[in-house]
This record gives structure tokens, C-alpha cells and sequence, in this order.
């Protein structure tokens, strides 16, 4: 039984640091490479965790040989475009103009059904909304509207806001969030001040946003009294 926890675990970091390792994405929308190398991992880890005769170099060996290959590859397709379309394909228009192109769904096998539940997915509920449609190479549908469904935008009524970041997660849990502390004008001392200024201490703040328009948004935890504080952003 022991051999059987210490070999789960050992899989377990080493599947972990191989997906860190192929890039975010593989996280995400899997390309067929991507597809194709997860399913290898999981099967050769599947092996080695079932038959504890296995030695363990004939699980690891394999699984870094494959991770490797994947970054290969992906160097080399974002480097040559012909085997970027070999490995992956090209998007595929299906509609155009409001029209569907039948002749391309029956040639990637989508179903109207399939067509319908990526339109809900989308918050598209009308086949008459739709003004052109893309299937990427992941599979998954992009739709575009037809300009009366689209949303008005501030360009459409001519109103000029200043550009800005979203608001910087500055607390969580009690904790700074070092990475984007790092990235916003003012640092940890800048935080402290806008803390003193509500008699705050760090270990009572669940979260803390902070954007430059609106100020400080802070939450505290529910044992110092869940409070909700909004400072402006000279506070």
C-alpha cells in the first residue's frame, strides 16, 4: 500500500509540473496535438499506478519524452504555418452574410443541435441574430451579430472614457497578492495606508480591489465583522 501512495504521488507532481510545463493553454482549448498528448500521459500513468511491478523510470521516462515532443512541436509549429495548418487545420466559416453553409456543416459534422447549444453558450437564442460564424480549430464556435442584436458600445455614442485596467486584486484571504502588488503604482506602502486610514489590519481583509477610477474596494472576513469599506482613490 505504501509503494502505491508514494507512486501516486510521485505521478501525480510529475503530471502537474509536465502540464506547467506544455503552457497554459494546454489548460484550456486543446488543440488535437494537445488532445493527444494529455490522453498519453494519462494512460501511462494509469499503467504505472496499477501494476506496482512496473518499474517507476518506465512511467516517468516516457511521460517527460512525450512532454518534450509536445514543446517540440510547438515550437516548430509556431515557427512554420504549413505545419501549423498539418497539426491543427484552418477555422472554418459557417455562416456568412446570415447565411448557413450547410455543405461545411455536413463536412465538419455539426449537427443543428450542436450549432444551437454553442449559440446558447454565447446567449444567442435566434438563428436570425447571427450574422457570421466561425468554428476555430479547437472546436468551438465564434459567433458575430448582426449589427441591430449588437450591444452599443460608448464608441457607438460617441462617449470618451479614459482607458484603464481593470481594478488590481491587492488582498485575498488575508494575504498580499504579491505578483500584482508588484505591478501597481504605490506598492505595500501605499497598502498600508489605505488600511490605517479604516484602522484595518491585513489578516482581517478577505479581499481588497483596487482600481484608480473608484478607489479601494474592501471586504473584510466574517469574524472581524464582514464590513464592506469604499475608499476614493485619495484615501
Amino acid at each position: 500500500m505504501l509503494i502505491i501512495i508514494v507512486r501516486s504521488v510521485i505521478l501525480y507532481l510529475l503530471i502537474v509540473f509536465s502540464l506547467r510545463l506544455m503552457g497554459k493553454k494546454q489548460l484550456a482549448q486543446l488543440q488535437p496535438s494537445e488532445l493527444v498528448t494529455t490522453i498519453l500521459i494519462s494512460n501511462i500513468a494509469t499503467l504505472s499506478l496499477e501494476d506496482s511491478s512496473i518499474p517507476m523510470m518506465y512511467g516517468i521516462i516516457p511521460i517527460l519524452m512525450i512532454v518534450c515532443l509536445d514543446v517540440f512541436t510547438s515550437y516548430l509549429l509556431l515557427k512554420s504555418s504549413h505545419m501549423r495548418r498539418l497539426f491543427t487545420g484552418t477555422p472554418q466559416i459557417i455562416i456568412s452574410d446570415g447565411i448557413i453553409d450547410q455543405r461545411m456543416m455536413k463536412s465538419l459534422r455539426y449537427s443543428i443541435d450542436e450549432l444551437n447549444e454553442s449559440m446558447r453558450e454565447a446567449m444567442i437564442f435566434d438563428i436570425t441574430e447571427v450574422q457570421y460564424a466561425i468554428v476555430e480549430t479547437t472546436g468551438k464556435i465564434n459567433f458575430y451579430q448582426k449589427s441591430k442584436f449588437r450591444g452599443v458600445q460608448n464608441g457607438d455614442m460617441n462617449i470618451q472614457l479614459p482607458n484603464g485596467d481593470p481594478p488590481y486584486l491587492l488582498i485575498k484571504d488575508g494575504q498580499i497578492n504579491k505578483p500584482v502588488i508588484q505591478r501597481w503604482d504605490g506598492g505595500p506602502e501605499r497598502l498600508d495606508r489605505i488600511l490605517k486610514v479604516k484602522s484595518l489590519t491585513l489578516k482581517d481583509v478577505f479581499l481588497m480591489t483596487y482600481d484608480e477610477q473608484n478607489g479601494a474596494h474592501i471586504v473584510m472576513k466574517e469574524k472581524a465583522g464582514g464590513k464592506i469599506y469604499d475608499l476614493p482613490p485619495d484615501a
